[in-house]
């Protein structure tokens, strides 16, 4: 494993744990995500920063807030990667305000409105916003049933693309097309993945080509790599890395690692398809500090930071119905 990587891993681990400790009460799933959101800064977590975070989210937000549930700790992380919270918070919250003109209030919205502070190198426009809430108008007329509110966030991010609208939906809908033939299955993960893909400056033929080469590449090195909502990771990597072998061989080697550590045991873990997927974000850093995106600075990092957290919302919904479903079982 090449040192680089290495560090990132046991910088990852550092993080998870501080992470829990900050959030305690929160779901697992939670700790992995928020920790690598420092990794792909270079950071490491500080738990009385984060603890401050949330705290300021408690003061400026009401209890049934979309800021707050399942989406809290993780924007309480983005703010604690900053040097003004309280700032961001207050920024966010104008954000949103704006943001609701044209779209429905809902925890991605929130997560919208942080990713459009100083966190990226975009700034909130109104022409954007409407272009967003056009090309979320077109994505529910292609797909009616799987476009839904996680979908708002990828119509936004679109908006600031130097594409026109119909090559951002012709390209989708390709994408779709070729991955919905490959892996033979309708979600709205694969809706998602085709979001990630038309956001690359390739066509989507070959975007589409290259995920399913890195997806191969990683299961034939004996690695469990989920179809499911672990695929928007993996997409989002393809947009940063030109070598897919080595990136392939890269996440074996990273996801042998946490098989050895601490709260990824057969039986007690998130499983190997999870673990394959936190290893696509751990090899995924390098590129983020690097600074290597494969077309403008909003198409790299916006787009692996949403797959991240939709993926993220998606894991801890389903481990939280999950485990309802088993309590009510044992009663």
């Amino acid at each position: 494993m090449k040192p680089e990587i290495q560090t990132l891993c046991d910088l990852f681990i550092l993080n998870r744990d501080r992470t829990k400790k900050a959030f305690p009460w929160e779901n697992s799933q939670v700790f992995s995500i928020c920790s690598n959101l420092f990794c792909a800064k270079g950071m490491e977590a500080d738990i009385d920063s984060m603890k401050h975070c949330k705290e300021i989210i408690h003061k400026q937000t009401g209890i049934f807030s979309n800021f707050r549930g399942h989406m809290e700790p993780v924007l309480a992380c983005m703010m604690a990667l900053g040097s003004s919270p309280e700032k961001q918070m207050a920024q966010a919250l104008e954000n949103y305000q704006e943001l609701k003109q044209e779209f429905w209030g809902s925890e991605y919205l929130a997560l919208a409105a942080f990713l459009l502070t100083d966190v990226s190198p975009l700034s909130l426009d109104g022409d954007k916003i409407v272009r967003g809430r056009s090309i979320y108008d077109r994505m529910k007329k292609e797909h009616p049933f799987l476009t839904s509110s996680e979908d708002s966030i990828f119509a936004l991010l679109m908006a600031y693309s130097d594409k026109s609208d119909d090559q951002l939906i012709n390209d989708m809908e390709a994408a779709y097309k070729i991955l919905k033939a490959r892996f033979h299955f309708v979600s709205n993960t694969l809706q998602t993945v085709s979001h990630v893909l038309a956001l690359s400056s390739d066509n989507p033929e070959t975007s589409s080509d290259r995920l399913i080469a890195l997806y191969e590449a990683v299961r034939n090195r004996g690695v469990k790599y989920g179809r499911d909502y672990h695929m928007s990771s993996l997409a989002a990597l393809t947009l940063m890395t030109e070598d897919l072998d080595s990136t392939a061989e890269e996440i074996q080697e990273v996801d042998e690692f946490l098989s050895h550590q601490k709260g990824y045991g057969i039986f007690l873990g998130p499983g190997k398809a999870v673990r394959a997927m936190h290893a696509a974000l751990i090899v995924s850093d390098q590129y983020a500090q690097r600074g290597q995106m494969d077309t403008a600075a909003m198409a790299g990092t916006l787009s692996m930071i949403i797959a991240q957290e939709i993926a993220m919302m998606v894991v801890i919904s389903s481990s939280i119905t999950a485990s309802a479903s088993s309590s009510s079982s044992n009663q």
